[in-house]
């Protein structure tokens, strides 16, 4: 398959969390065209089993779509910060647990079409409260779920966020090998 070919770049957004960038690109059949991309630093995202057999969901208000979602864990990885650090912090603000057994699951592209951004996906378990308080995570809400409920809960539509969709469903196949 042919690659359209980047002519030039610019950016024209340079936020805390995104950068909007607006490349020119020359398509195969040689027409001139544009792409908006969203450049966002690699995430973390974790499906984690408390000692109960029970997933730990957070629920919590997303601004951009002015809902209050359903999801697994995830947050950002600081700059130089490593991947199972990250995964260990965020567990701590927004579940108030630490992971003493990470296994990765995976990575994926969140929206390739117009993001860099990329997850790595984790299951923790082995979890020991351990509260890490951060300001911007107060209202969230820690939601446990029987693993059992886990196929019931995706096909309802209580849970409608792409990395939470992804990553419980390659958790329900890890589960099938192991």
């Amino acid at each position: 398959m042919e690659k359209s070919n980047k002519i030039s770049g610019k950016v024209i957004f340079d936020g805390r969390a995104v950068k909007l960038r607006v490349d020119t690109m020359r398509e195969p059949d040689g027409r001139e065209t544009t792409r908006e991309i969203v450049e966002h630093a690699d995430c973390i995202a974790v499906v984690a089993i408390d000692e109960n057999n029970n997933i730990l969901l957070v629920n919590q208000f997303r601004e951009a779509v002015q809902k209050e979602l359903l999801e697994i864990p995830a947050g950002g990885i600081d700059p130089g910060e490593d991947v199972e650090t990250a995964v260990k912090r965020e567990m701590q603000e927004e579940t108030g647990y630490l992971p003493r057994k990470l296994v990765k699951l995976g990575s994926f592209y969140s929206a390739p079409g117009y993001t860099t951004e990329n997850l790595y996906l984790y299951l923790v378990t082995d979890l020991v409260p351990s509260r890490l308080v951060a300001e911007d995570t107060d209202s969230i809400r820690l939601v446990r779920v029987p693993v059992s409920e886990i196929t019931r809960i995706l096909t309802s539509g209580k849970i409608c966020d792409a990395k939470s969709i992804a990553g419980l469903y390659m958790y329900l196949e890890y589960l099938k090998k192991h």
